[in-house]
């Protein structure tokens, strides 16, 4: 076993690379890696069909350019001859093919020739082989994708290629008996794969380069050539006749007068991606019994990835017949079989090595688990759309098993991903805007509570002094003289403004906390016995703390949280209704629901509630601290208040429901754990 020598045919412009995938899809090969979402070819797999090159809408294949060694060829000391593919009729049809090859001459070829003389030896030569092998049967070796293929994916069938050159280097070999061994070769052609038949190390030496008809026309360009100023030519002989429909297809077969008979089918054609694969493979299996098998990758050569026309099938078909029906009969007869019989006996064989490529097989269980990570976890998932270019997900698992594609390539997998990101990005955006009013509330309650701090420094002991001596005049004063209801009324309203200014220092935290283990449930039971709750309203405690039901507390001020809570769940519930405690927990937090069926508050309200001095109440009512002093206790734990409420009763039930969550552990705690 000998291993070609790698030289990659095709690249990618990875800057022009759009993730489509139509590349991997139309690759008979699969010899493209899909990585981080960019198409990369792999030279050892590539068999130089051209497909990528062909589909690609971005034009992001790249293909190896022969310009540059052609050039050094032609300036050099050696007879340079040029070797011409008989698709060119269909590439090069602006003008006449005598100019086409004064063209090819006038860069610098000394001498063209056609290829098609080489294809009718080869023709010849695979006659015998129908009518006289006791071979199981052959595949014919005239396209190099199609030989390349086989080698790779299909090496049990390398001793049934026909040990026969292609055309090409037919009539490389013919050329080398009229001219010596000293002169370069250059084939000319439509066909991508030619390249890497001339660089392989099976026939090494036989061929110099290999230009595509795009390169031709490229260098036609660059030397500033003009149809219209060149001298016309003819090809150097031997010329072709039926060897020029070699590039159509079944055209080998015709040039060899040999019958696709179907009732025999001793002889079987097949052309194009899908048909050649399918046809390998039948072979291989022994469903397919015939003598030759014609393959060719393309529809014909006139297909082939190097030309540049975009005419289509039977356009390009019926140019070829066009030269083949001119030309033809102007070739005398009597000089084309002196040549034919001149080089009967040239030495047409050759070899191949393998060069295996075959996928690693998948083990047991393997594709499941790449099937499971894409989201398919049974048949029904399995869609085989092709949009990730392999015709079914199990084939695009065993390439992800291979490390030729990649997760991403699966369009439904991408959807399902894409809707859960943006899911989940939802939910987070929904987590920000708490955050962000959570901030907006802290700046707003930092700002009053430095007020709050500066009213309670300064107000407190002026009106300690003030209760004082007014209880010391009414001492003095008759209970039943007017000044006593006046220095009563005082006294009565200095004491509220003690009753704010303390609910100023509460907010203003300066209280310390004072944590201890306390019982959860058992607080909240106490706290609704000494609770003066109207008849008309049920109170329902659900305990769901379980075995755990201790949380490391400030009992007293969690105590005047629930009392506040509590008081502000009755005045919303005039009328009667119900309130309902839940207690639960996890391992790191407490959560404590209060939940009404009282009047709600109203949607305007909700972001103000927390404000120092905000309350709906009437006046004398309330000082609108209640709920400041709440948040305020609540954070000085280090946990968060929420609130949920609902006042139109065509949305649901009306009422309010805060939602407490105090840590188990207090923070003083946790760190020195």
């Amino acid at each position: 076993m000998k291993s070609t020598s790698i030289k990659p045919l095709i690249s990618t412009i990875k800057d022009k690379c759009r993730t489509c995938y139509t590349c991997v899809r139309e690759c008979p090969a699969k010899a493209i890696k899909i990585s981080e979402g960019q198409a990369e070819i792999i030279p050892e797999r590539c068999i130089g069909c051209g497909n990528c090159v062909l589909v690609c809408s971005q034009n992001a294949k790249k293909v190896h350019s022969s310009i540059p060694h052609v050039n050094s060829v032609i300036r050099s000391k050696y007879k340079t001859v040029a070797l011409v593919a008989p698709s060119f009729a269909a590439e090069f049809n602006e003008y006449n093919y005598r100019k086409f090859v004064g063209m090819i001459k006038a860069l610098g070829f000394d001498y063209v020739h056609e290829v098609g003389f080489g294809a009718e030896l080869v023709a010849i030569k695979m006659k015998e082989i129908v009518e006289t092998t006791g071979h199981d049967g052959y595949i014919t070796t005239t396209c190099p994708a199609v030989f390349g293929y086989v080698k790779r994916y299909h090496p049990n069938l390398v001793s049934r290629l026909a040990p026969v050159v292609s055309p090409m280097i037919a009539t490389a070999r013919v050329v080398k008996q009229l001219y010596g061994d000293a002169i370069k070769i250059i084939f000319l052609g439509p066909c991508i794969a030619k390249k890497g038949e001339v660089y392989s190390e099976e026939l090494d030496g036989e061929m110099d380069d290999a230009l595509t008809f795009g390169e031709l026309r490229t260098m036609f360009i660059m030397a500033h050539l003009d149809f219209r100023n060149v001298e016309e030519s003819d090809f150097d002989p031997p010329f072709a006749k039926k060897g020029n429909l070699f590039p159509v297809r079944r055209g080998m077969l015709a040039a060899a007068d040999i019958d696709e008979d179907l009732m025999t089918g001793e002889v079987v054609s097949a052309n194009g991606k899908k048909h050649f694969i399918e046809a390998v493979e039948e072979f291989e299996l022994g469903t397919l019994d015939c003598k030759l098998l014609d393959l060719l990758c393309c529809d014909g050569c006139i297909m082939g990835a190097g030309m540049t026309t975009r005419a289509p099938l039977y356009k390009r078909r019926t140019q070829i017949s066009k030269y083949v029906k001119s030309t033809a009969p102007k070739r005398d007869e009597e000089e084309h079989h002196h040549y034919l019989d001149q080089f009967k006996d040239l030495d047409l064989s050759r070899t191949f090595y393998h060069c295996t490529q075959s996928l690693t097989t998948p083990k047991t269980g393997e594709v499941e688990e790449i099937l499971h990570r894409m989201g398919k976890y049974n048949i029904n998932d399995e869609l085989n759309c092709g949009a990730c270019g392999y015709d079914t997900c199990r084939a695009h698992a065993e390439a992800i098993m291979n490390g030729l594609a990649e997760s991403e390539m699966c369009l439904p997998y991408v959807i399902e991903k894409m809707k859960k990101t943006l899911r989940e990005l939802k939910i987070s955006d929904e987590k920000l805007d708490d955050t962000r009013n959570a901030l907006m509330q802290a700046e707003k309650l930092a700002s009053m509570g430095q007020m709050a701090a500066g009213i309670a420094h300064e107000v407190n002991n002026p009106l300690g002094a003030v209760v004082m001596f007014s209880n010391l005049l009414k001492e003095q004063v008759d209970p039943g003289s007017e000044m006593y209801e006046d220095l009563d009324l005082i006294v009565t309203e200095a004491n509220r403004c003690k009753t704010i200014v303390s609910g100023l220092l509460n907010f203003a935290r300066k209280n310390k906390v004072n944590f201890k283990q306390v019982d959860m449930i058992e607080m909240v039971e106490k706290l609704l016995k000494t609770m003066n709750i109207p008849g008309n309203i049920k109170v329902t405690v659900n305990d769901e703390m379980g075995e755990d039901r201790n949380a490391e507390i400030d009992h007293d001020q969690i105590i005047q949280v629930l009392t506040n809570l509590l008081n502000n769940s009755v005045h919303a519930m005039p009328e009667g209704g119900s309130i309902i405690i839940h207690c639960a927990g996890t391992s790191q937090d407490v959560i404590l629901k209060i939940e009404d069926t009282g009047t709600g508050i109203p949607q305007k309200n909700l972001s103000r509630i927390f404000e120092p001095f905000f309350t709906t109440k009437k006046e004398g009512q309330g000082t609108g601290l209640g709920l400041s002093v709440i948040y305020g206790i609540i954070k000085m734990h280090k946990g968060d208040i929420s609130v949920q409420s609902n006042t139109d009763p065509e949305k649901g039930p009306t009422g309010s429901t805060f939602k407490i969550r105090l840590p188990k552990k207090s923070m003083k705690k946790l760190k020195s754990l």
